[in-house]
């Protein structure tokens, strides 16, 4: 008889929801920060960076996250250099970096012989969450949040105005490193969940549910995680039972989500009206 807990029995799905989890609480809290400051579109730049990492990894025979995360870290400093040249159009920034990742890792896909395990680091796959991962995942994931919490008022302030933010004596130049930094090695930590063409979706969607509800700063961030944990959490046991893609399956549970917060609002604040 199949229970509905059945999935727990499994290793790899004990080990896909401890991985899913820690990107699920990741993902959005750097995604709040990114959101706020009109950035989102670093994390969909950087995922693909990430992409040419995987391929850089497969075609030289290391492990892909690792050159994933070496190649999203350099991307995300060349990315706060460009944005600082090109201050007034910042946006060129992305498209550079997003244009020259794209552009490496068709070369290196096509080039090495390994291309056809590229699909998993493509769209996220639960088999393949393997101890490693974990081990790599783990404790990165626990660096970003120290790394968030010990300077949360510095991105704070960076996250309304960096010039008012300079201002008041906060380290601007330090503080964005460090965030890219971080950011980076979120989007690398995510592919094995949620795939590299989807990590971005992953940071943006339940903030984008979270502000729609939220009264203030941190009830946005603690929104956004309750709706990233409910999207990955949804997602990996649906892809469990129906053998879906777990990357593409955790991104419409978000969808789902974010679609009944935004009905949700909008029935409440009718029912405000006839009150």
């Amino acid at each position: 008889m199949v229970t509905a807990v059945e999935f727990l029995n499994y290793t790899f799905m004990q080990r896909a929801l401890l991985a899913g989890n820690m990107v699920g609480v990741i993902a959005p809290l750097v995604g709040v920060f990114l959101s706020l400051r009109r950035l989102s579109l670093i994390g969909h730049t950087l995922s693909h960076v990430a992409l040419a990492g995987v391929a850089l990894g497969l075609f030289l025979g290391f492990f892909p996250v690792y050159t994933a995360i070496i190649v999203s870290i350099i991307a995300a400093l060349a990315i706060e250099k460009l944005r600082r040249d090109y201050r007034d159009y910042a946006e060129l920034s992305l498209a550079i970096i997003l244009a020259a990742g794209l552009g490496l890792a068709t070369i290196l896909i096509s080039a090495s012989r390994q291309s056809a395990g590229i699909h998993s680091y493509l769209f996220g796959s639960i088999s393949l969450v393997g101890t490693r991962d974990i081990y790599m995942i783990l404790p990165l994931a626990l660096v970003i949040i120290a790394v968030i919490l010990k300077y949360y008022y510095g991105f704070f302030y960076l996250a309304f105005n960096e010039n008012e933010a300079w201002l008041a004596g906060v380290p601007v130049r330090a503080l964005n490193i460090v965030f890219m930094v971080i950011v980076s090695i979120t989007v690398a930590l995510a592919i094995r969940v949620v795939g590299t063409l989807l990590i971005a979706s992953l940071i943006t969607i339940p903030v984008a549910a979270g502000i729609q509800i939220a009264w203030s700063f941190k009830s946005t961030i603690w929104l956004s995680l309750f709706f990233s944990l409910m999207a990955v959490n949804l997602g990996l046991i649906f892809s469990f039972y129906y053998n879906l893609a777990p990357g593409g399956t955790i991104i419409m549970a978000g969808v789902v989500i974010l679609l009944l917060v935004l009905t949700g609002k909008k029935v409440w604040l009718l029912f405000q009206q006839k009150i």
